[in-house]
């Protein structure tokens, strides 16, 4: 089974929670890495207190996690693809992503203007072509830091759709009649080495401090345990399924640290037929909107 950690933090010291919860996986980054390509979710232009998009405190303590334990030196790049109803340049700037990059000298890169190549992919009897940026092909290390919400289309948000962020493509709303078959189609063809879970904040039934890092080397494993604290059956969710019957990863995870449940009490739990979310999403289909912009 794979290993899944759980630790609890406080945000004055995040550098600390995310190697605690690396140590807890047992996960070493290998000293020749010298290319590395972030994945935070900026799924729109909220910021990080609404618990929709990744904190830039989080990052930049992963920088300076990842520059201790490999070298100083190493290039690093945060990437991030243009949807329907966000660009990147102003998500950049407006998300606290442009000051960090000057602050710690590393790369933002809009994945939907860079040089990349073409691919064929099937998952669930689908048949997809996309284009697969070469910044992720060529880096040493890939890792996501995704959130952790309720969706929709898809019933919950972690790090299998974190990678549905990857496609350079920016009318993404294009594939949500199969959103579950292109989240692991995806997510086959731009394999990320590891998955570290901002869970700082978080957003249900309302916005709250969870207090949660959880760190895996299997999306699927930490979509399972991710699923599991929001109260959400992972055999109801069709992507995390599917992305197990194609050898992804495993729903079947080991839990390391803090107990599981400690978290599943305290998060905001939302019922998934809430009628606002309901009444939004239809919405954002008459007027023919990007629907990331609900979650």
């Amino acid at each position: 089974m794979s290993l899944v950690s759980f630790v609890q933090l406080e945000e004055s010291n995040i550098k600390k929670a995310i190697e605690d919860s690396l140590n807890l996986i047992d996960y070493q980054f290998k000293k020749d890495i010298q290319k590395v390509a972030i994945k935070p979710n900026m799924c729109y232009y909220w910021d990080y207190t609404t618990g929709q998009t990744t904190d830039p405190k989080f990052v930049a303590a992963l920088i300076d996690v990842i520059r201790d334990q490999i070298s100083p030196d190493v290039t690093i790049s945060i990437v991030e693809a243009d949807a329907s109803a966000m660009k990147c340049k102003q998500a950049f700037k407006f998300l606290g992503y442009e000051k960090l990059a000057k602050e710690y000298h590393v790369n933002l890169v809009n994945l939907s203007e860079v040089e990349a190549e073409p691919v064929k992919v099937e998952a669930g009897n689908r048949s997809f072509n996309f284009m697969v940026p070469k910044i992720i092909q060529n880096a040493d290390l890939r890792i996501s830091l995704p959130k952790i919400k309720y969706m929709e289309l898809s019933k919950i948000s972690c790090a299998l759709k974190n990678i549905y962020g990857c496609n350079p493509y920016p009318k993404k709303f294009k594939y949500h009649p199969i959103l579950s078959e292109t989240i692991v189609a995806l997510n086959k063809i731009m394999r990320f080495d590891l998955s570290i879970l901002d869970g700082m904040i978080v957003s249900g039934s309302q916005v709250s401090k969870l207090g949660l890092v959880m760190a895996s080397q299997d999306p699927v494993a930490m979509d399972a345990a991710a699923a599991t604290i929001m109260r959400v059956n992972p055999k109801s969710v069709k992507h995390i399924m599917l992305a197990e019957k194609e050898g992804i990863g495993k729903t079947s995870f080991t839990a390391k640290g803090m107990n599981l449940n400690y978290f599943k009490e305290k998060y905001p739990q939302k019922n998934l037929t809430d009628k606002t979310i309901t009444l939004g999403y239809k919405l954002v289909c008459v007027l023919g909107l990007d629907k990331r912009l609900l979650f």
